[in-house]
């Protein structure tokens, strides 16, 4: 495992093209909703685009493609996987 791996970082600063896994969410009035669409702990996720202004990002995560909000990605901490 390298350190990078064992770096934890906001799911919003992930470039286009890195996969991470989702590590805890930050308490927010959304963070249910992120679960409920399967974004937990635990879970692979690819950040496929991000958007030309930075907000939305469409992730890769359980089976689908989800498009969140830049502000609600910055409540996702994940590590990043080699």
């Amino acid at each position: 495992m390298s350190a990078l791996e064992n770096e934890v970082i906001r799911l919003s600063k992930l470039p286009a093209g890195q996969k991470a896994i989702i590590r805890s969410h930050e308490e927010s009035g959304f963070q249910l909703t992120l679960m409920e669409m399967g974004c937990v702990p635990g879970e692979p996720v690819w950040v496929q685009m991000i958007a030309p202004l930075g907000d939305p990002i469409a992730i890769q995560i359980a089976g689908y493609n989800l498009s969140i909000r830049k502000k609600d990605a910055d409540n996702i901490l994940v590590s990043i996987m080699s």
